[in-house]
């Protein structure tokens, strides 16, 4: 089943007064529990895909539909309950707190716009899977410290975890390996793989890493904003 199709779609951009093509005209569907590549060089057209499937941009022609839902027709509460409940970002300059430790980066998707209002007993369960989460990233150690304790490959952990604390359908990773050495990159990327086998939870990546690429199930390639290629291994 597709929980995101893209149709025939467009995205222009603005240059001046000169309009700019960054995808050309898309067509492609991901399954619920893909662990998708979306590989290509600068300039591909990969991250203004994953922008559109994160709604934080629609496209200029054509239809983005994410769990059900063709983005272009949402308004904008209906576009940020969608990113919130369904889509976790995982960002290749990690994007934590720093005033914030572990725990409490990790937490903090729980508490946006929903403040102290958690009965005792969901506050329970919202530890447990916080703390769930910190050991299936390997984090129990550095529960307690801030991110400027922590190495390049732990912070991409913390990030990890903070992008799945939601329970999202669909984690969105913009090149989650970029400021990592290649032997953490590895270890970070085959974390998510484990995630995605015990959680079902679909991984998006783009990337130009090849190690993303050569660990992927499905693997579209892009130039100049068209696909080149679209390959699911073991179809």
């Amino acid at each position: 089943m597709a929980i995101v199709t893209l149709d025939n779609v467009k995205k222009n951009y603005m240059l001046g007064t000169t309009q700019v093509p960054a995808v050309r005209g898309v067509s492609f569907e991901i399954e619920k529990g893909d662990f998708i590549s979306i590989a290509g060089p600068s300039g591909s057209g990969k991250s203004t895909i994953l922008n559109m499937i994160g709604c934080m941009d629609t496209p200029s022609e054509g239809t983005v539909i994410v769990n059900g839902k063709d983005i272009s027709q949402l308004n904008d509460y209906q576009t940020t309950m969608l990113r919130h409940e369904t889509i976790g970002f995982i960002f290749q300059s990690f994007n934590l707190i720093p005033v914030l430790n572990v725990y409490e980066n990790i937490e903090f998707p729980l508490l946006l716009g929903k403040a102290g209002t958690k009965s005792s007993e969901i506050k329970k369960q919202n530890k447990e899977w916080i703390e769930y989460l910190i050991a299936e990233v390997g984090l129990e150690r550095w529960i307690h410290h801030k991110s400027n304790e922590l190495s390049g490959g732990q912070r991409q952990r913390v990030a990890i975890a903070r992008a799945l604390v939601t329970k999202p359908t669909i984690v969105l990773a913009d090149e989650p390996t970029a400021n990592l050495d290649s032997k953490t990159g590895e270890e970070v990327i085959e974390l998510m793989k484990k995630i995605n086998h015990e959680m079902d939870t679909t991984f998006i990546f783009s990337t130009h890493d090849a190690t993303v690429v050569g660990i992927a199930d499905h693997v579209i390639r892009l130039k100049d904003g068209l696909i080149t290629e679209n390959i699911r291994k073991g179809a």
